[in-house]
């Protein structure tokens, strides 16, 4: 579980967790007793903000942005540094700084990546968007995403055309401005149904969806879940998530 993503582990896995995102391992239905986990911790400050700002470091930096969501590295990714990271512990003091941010290097030059949670999830005060205009749309989804959100108003917060700005949102941020206002809607219906005991109707007319069915819909293809199945999913099991 990450956030408000959940899916069975493959026998090998790497993810990217960033700051304040919930997260657990569960061992469900593992048949093998031969379970092995690294975890590397590093404090934000490893890296210093302006540093992060130098041009070689842009893609250590925008892979961190995304890492407020979690981030699935590919299977071919896992394989080549699996032993690069196991073999992290027995560097010392510099060579064990150097080797981790070569690490982090070629991760986040790594191909075929996965985004895992909704944006919205944690309502992360951490994630940042390198677009002014992108940054100023987001922060309007989400101070108004229990209201109608019209395309002509974010284009004109942006002021652009309503073509323009939609082309616009797509390239930067690889999604449609109707997926995202959805993502977002279904990123805090997530939130409420594991912390709350609203319904699942008052929920959905809580995160601005206007009837029950289209909430359903959106969040079954968003979650490949119920609503229901995605409440019970997370049943009991609030103790055993940590950050």
């Amino acid at each position: 579980m990450i956030g408000d993503h959940m899916e069975e582990i493959d026998d090998i896995e790497l993810v990217l967790v960033g700051p304040n995102l919930q997260h657990a391992w569960l061992t469900h239905n593992c048949k093998s007793g031969n379970i092995f986990e690294v975890t590397i911790q590093f404090h934000k400050d490893l890296f210093d903000e302006k540093l992060l700002h130098r041009n070689q470091l842009n893609f250590i930096r925008k892979m961190f942005e995304k890492s407020v969501r979690g981030i699935l590295f590919s299977r071919e990714t896992s394989m080549q540094l699996a032993q690069r990271i196991t073999d992290l512990n027995k560097k010392h003091g510099f060579d064990s700084v150097l080797e981790l941010m070569s690490i982090l290097h070629d991760l986040s030059i790594s191909r075929n990546v996965r985004i895992l949670s909704d944006a919205s999830f944690n309502n992360n005060e951490h994630l940042f968007y390198s677009s002014r205009r992108i940054q100023c749309t987001m922060d309007y989804i989400n101070q108004n995403f229990d209201k109608p959100i019209k395309l002509s108003d974010v284009a004109k917060l942006a002021n652009m055309t309503e073509s323009a700005f939609s082309r616009f949102f797509k390239t930067r941020t690889g999604i449609s401005f109707v997926d995202c206002v959805n993502d977002t809607r279904i990123g805090h219906a997530s939130r409420l149904l594991i912390d709350t005991t609203q319904s699942v109707a008052e929920i959905a007319y809580h995160c601005g969806f206007n009837n029950i069915s289209n909430f359903n819909r959106i969040f079954k293809k968003k979650k490949n879940s119920s609503p229901k199945d995605f409440r019970e999913s997370y049943a009991g099991i609030g103790t055993r998530i940590f950050v």
